[in-house]
C-alpha cells in the first residue's frame, strides 16, 4: 500500500473555546508582528503559542507539534495518533503528519511554508535538533525569533479572555472552599487535595460542558511541607496547629488561575500569627500598588521595603506575582509580566497578574512553615478589579 508523508484527516465538528473572530484577532495580531519583522511564515512550536492561535492544546508524549501560520494560511501539525481531535479542537486547517518515514513531520511543515523563506520560530522552544532539521527540510533564508513578540501580544487579553479568566478564578473559589471543608486533624493532605481538584472538575464541567477536562490540579502542603511554593502533595496526616498552604489550579481550555492561602488546623501561636499578618499586610500594600503606569521593579521594590522594615525581607521566596493566560506548570510563561527586581514592564488596562507575597521561616525557628496569599487581578483603566473571592487571614482561616 502507499504510505503517505502526511494527509488531511477532518471529521467531527470544531468546537473552539472562543468565537472565530476571536483567533482571527490573535492572529492578525501576529501577521503584524511578521509583517514589521519581515516574516514569511511562522513555525510556532510551543503548547502554549500553538493553543493560543489555534485553541489546540497538545499532548506530546514524545512527538513534535506545531502551527504554522502564513499571510494566507494557519495550519495545525499533528501526529497520527491523534487522529481528527486537533482538526475538532483548533482553528483553521490541520495535516496529520505520520511516522512511516523519520522527519514526515518536517516535509509536512514544509508543504506549507515552502523553502528559502523568512521563518519565524520560538526561540525559547525549539530545540537544537529541531532547529538543525528546520535549516535541512526548510532552508530558509533568514530565521527570526518571534518568541518575544508573541509574549507581548498575549500579555493583553481580550475581553473574551477576561470572562474565561474570571470564570477560572472562580472555580479556584470553589476548589478552595471544598478544600478548607475537608481539612481536619488526622486527615491527609493528598486527600484533602482530590477534594479540591474533583469539585473543581465539577464546575468546569457545569460551567463549560464542550470543554476537554484536563490538567487542573491542587497542591496542598502542610508542616513543614508549606516551605516551597511547589511542593508536591504527599501522605502526611495533619497535626493539631500545623501551618497549612491551599493551592487550587483549575486549568479552563489551556488558561490558569489560581488561589493560593495560608491557613492553621484549629490554633495559631503568638510567633506564626505575627508572620502571617505581615505578610497578609504586605499582600494588601501590594495589591493597592497594582495600577496602570506602575513598572514591575517599582512595586517589587516596595514591597521590599515593607518586609525590610520588618526584618523579614531575608525570608523572601520568589518575586511578587506573575501574569495570567495560556500557561501551566508545563508550558508557558509570559516572563515579561512579573513582579521582580529585574522586570520594568509598565502595567497597562488589560493586563492580568497576582499578588502573592511569601515568606519562609526555617524549621526551628518561631513561626516555622511558609505563608503565602495568592489573589489575581486585572488591571484596569484606573486601578485593578480583584477577581478572587476566597478570604484571607487569620480571622477567616484558622480551622477547626
Amino acid at each position: 500500500m502507499e504510505r503517505p508523508q502526511h494527509y488531511r484527516f477532518h471529521q467531527g465538528e470544531k468546537v473552539l473555546p472562543f468565537a472565530d473572530a476571536e483567533y482571527e484577532a490573535r492572529l492578525a495580531g501576529l501577521r503584524k508582528s511578521m509583517a514589521d519583522m519581515g516574516v514569511d511564515a511562522c513555525v510556532l512550536t510551543s503548547m502554549h503559542n500553538i493553543a493560543y492561535y489555534s485553541g489546540f492544546l497538545y499532548c506530546s508524549f514524545g512527538r513534535p507539534y506545531a502551527q504554522v501560520v502564513t499571510a494566507t494560511e494557519t495550519v495545525t501539525m499533528s501526529a497520527g495518533i491523534d487522529a481528527a481531535q486537533p482538526w475538532r479542537r483548533g482553528y483553521g486547517d490541520n495535516i496529520t503528519y505520520t511516522d512511516w518515514q523519520r522527519n514526515n513531520y518536517w516535509r509536512a511543515i514544509q508543504s506549507v511554508t515552502g523553502s528559502g523563506k523568512v521563518i519565524g520560530y520560538e526561540g525559547d522552544h525549539l530545540s537544537i535538533v529541531q532547529m538543525g532539521l528546520l535549516d535541512e527540510f526548510l532552508s530558509p533564508k533568514q530565521k527570526v525569533d518571534i518568541a518575544p513578540a508573541t509574549m507581548l501580544q498575549r500579555m493583553h487579553k481580550s475581553l473574551a479572555e477576561l470572562e474565561l479568566i474570571r470564570a477560572g478564578a472562580n472555580t479556584a473559589d470553589v476548589g478552595g472552599y471544598a478544600i478548607r471543608d475537608a481539612i481536619k486533624v488526622g486527615a491527609r493532605e493528598v486527600d484533602i487535595a482530590m477534594a479540591g481538584r474533583d469539585a473543581m472538575e465539577l464546575e468546569i464541567a457545569k460551567r463549560f460542558p464542550d470543554s476537554e477536562i484536563r490538567d487542573s490540579w491542587v497542591w496542598f502542603q502542610s508542616g513543614i511541607n508549606t516551605d516551597g511554593a511547589h511542593n508536591p502533595v504527599t501522605c502526611r496526616t495533619l497535626e493539631r496547629g500545623d501551618i497549612l498552604s491551599l493551592n487550587t489550579f483549575p486549568m479552563i481550555s489551556a488558561y490558569y488561575t489560581a488561589l493560593e492561602r495560608t491557613l492553621f488546623v484549629e490554633t495559631v501561636d503568638e510567633a506564626s500569627l505575627k508572620v502571617w499578618e505581615a505578610n497578609v499586610g504586605a499582600h494588601e500594600y501590594g495589591m493597592s500598588l497594582l495600577k496602570p503606569g506602575a513598572t514591575c521593579s517599582e512595586i517589587t521594590h516596595k514591597i521590599n521595603a515593607f518586609f525590610e522594615e520588618r526584618d523579614l525581607l531575608q525570608y523572601r521566596t520568589f518575586g511578587y506575582g506573575h501574569s495570567f493566560g495560556v500557561l501551566s506548570h508545563y508550558y508557558g510563561r509570559e516572563a515579561g509580566l512579573e513582579l521582580r527586581e529585574d522586570i520594568d514592564t509598565v502595567l497597562e488596562p488589560g493586563m492580568v497578574i497576582s499578588m502573592e507575597p511569601m515568606l519562609t521561616i526555617p524549621e526551628g525557628q518561631p513561626g516555622a512553615g511558609g505563608y503565602r496569599e495568592h489573589d489575581i487581578l486585572i488591571i484596569t483603566e484606573d486601578g485593578n478589579e480583584n477577581i478572587t473571592g476566597f478570604p484571607y487571614g487569620p480571622e477567616h482561616n484558622v480551622i477547626g
